[in-house]
């Protein structure tokens, strides 16, 4: 748990969950760090938030193979249900933790979950970031999914006619797992949701982000979206400035800061 140098147990803040499904590797830190994802967190911290992150069901490869696949066909319904009940057992401890204000963020698979968070209890979570998701198995099915996920492939032969006006045939292959793809969440959505990726990611196709906003913008749903040019998977020297914005986000709408007056170029 992250908290602000001047934490105050008498106040109330509201509380950001860092997510990842794994079962690879489990987002919270071992060991106390300025750098990564743990120094980052502490860096949102100080903006008047708690920061959590917990491990989940399955998250843990140096257990047993039985416990390292307990989630396979299904990464995102148990670990949306533990980070819930997570959240929900330390508001209940702590009276400095604001049940009713309550975001969540994550990258690749943390974009992910962050996201489906949104979808599937959208009157739980208020807001989410969520980076480099893979919002869609079919157009992200390679080693990660596959292997920890579970796919099927589907293949069927369809008739069209070309540009000659002969009827041919080809061979269509779709993927589809035992979860909705969170495009088929788009209409749950209630809280605010900043999408971002890059636009030539190599692992994560941006294609993933792009059809998700596709389905909100049919579902009628306000949404935010930015896409990073030139940055992969990681962002790189873009990191920064996404940093910032996700700190802005959080505090627009956690908080109701909507200050503008920001450098973004500050180190």
């Amino acid at each position: 748990m992250w908290k602000p140098f001047d934490f105050d147990s008498t106040k109330s803040y509201p509380i950001i969950s860092y997510v990842y499904p794994g079962p690879q590797t489990e987002p919270f830190p071992t060991s106390f760090s300025l750098t990564g994802y743990t120094g980052r967190n502490q860096a949102l911290s100080q903006l008047g938030f708690v920061v959590v992150a917990f491990g989940q069901r399955g998250g843990s490869p140096v257990r047993s193979r039985y416990y390292h696949t307990y989630g396979y066909d299904n990464l995102r319904d148990y670990p949306l249900m533990d980070n819930k009940y997570g959240i929900e057992q330390l508001a209940s401890r702590h009276s400095f933790i604001d049940q009713n204000k309550v975001g969540i963020f994550g990258h690749s698979g943390g974009g992910f979950m962050s996201t489906a968070a949104l979808l599937s209890y959208p009157d739980f979570y208020d807001v989410a970031v969520a980076s480099a998701g893979n919002h869609d198995n079919n157009v992200y099915n390679t080693w990660w999914s596959e292997t920890h996920h579970g796919v099927t492939e589907n293949r069927k032969t369809v008739k069209e006619m070309n540009e000659d006006s002969v009827e041919v045939e080809r061979e269509e292959i779709t993927f589809e797992s035992k979860i909705k793809t969170n495009a088929e969440l788009a209409e749950n959505l209630k809280g605010h949701l900043l999408l971002v990726h890059g636009d030539v990611d190599n692992n994560v196709h941006p294609a993933n982000t792009i059809r998700l906003a596709d389905a909100l913008i049919k579902a009628g749903k306000r949404f935010d979206m930015m896409m990073l040019p030139g940055r992969r998977h990681g962002f790189g020297p873009y990191q920064p400035y996404f940093e910032r914005q996700k700190w802005y986000y959080f505090s627009q709408h956690l908080l109701g800061d909507y200050r503008t007056n920001v450098d973004f170029n500050l180190p």
